[in-house]
């Protein structure tokens, strides 16, 4: 590209960034854009990506045309460089959106070990006829909030008892709970 055409366009690319003139940026996108999308796609991109990158290059001289110094570089330059970043950005955003087949999180866990299987019934049973034996106000509040995950401000909301009562019934009933559970040898969590 000769110094006049460099300069001419480095011109239009300063009428965009003042002006918004949507004359110059015509010009400016009627020359680049189809040598932006040849130049993606010598760079791999399909034609399909090629021209949304293309029109993310667009994009940016449009919005940010005041960016451009043109001591510093020609547009052409200015506008390569933004591709060829779209490019690579586009690329790890693909790259780390597929799967890694042996993410640990995503293999199965292994099945437990029968006899865990087995102590696991145990403690099961015994922590149900621990809660069989406590008051059923108590049962509906530990359910509510053990196994529907309900704060104790939902609970009160829910069942129209004062938060404090929902507090004072469910930590009444953590203490007969953790003392048969500990005189039938379970561990308590609390």
């Amino acid at each position: 590209m000769d110094v006049e055409a460099r300069q001419h366009f480095a011109d239009l690319a300063v009428a965009v960034a003042r002006n918004r003139d949507k004359a110059a940026f015509a010009e400016l996108f009627d020359f680049f854009a189809p040598r932006l999308k040849s130049f993606l796609m010598r760079q791999n991109a399909s034609v399909t990506e090629a021209e949304e990158l293309v029109q993310e290059v667009m994009v940016v001289l449009w919005q940010k045309a005041d960016l451009y110094d043109p001591e510093k570089s020609s547009l052409s330059t200015w506008l390569f460089r933004i591709a060829r970043n779209r490019r690579i950005d586009a690329s790890r955003r693909r790259r780390s959106d597929e799967l890694d087949a042996n993410e640990p999180l995503l293999l199965p866990s292994a099945p437990p070990a029968p006899d865990d299987v087995l102590e696991n019934q145990d403690r099961e049973q015994i922590v149900r006829a621990a809660l069989a034996t406590l008051p059923a106000e108590q049962v509906t509040l530990i359910r509510m909030a053990f196994f529907f995950g309900q704060s104790h401000s939902e609970i009160s909301a829910a069942t129209g008892l004062p938060l404090g009562t929902v507090k004072s019934r469910i930590r009444l009933a953590f203490a007969k709970l953790r003392t048969l559970l500990e005189q039938n040898g379970v561990e308590s969590a609390g």
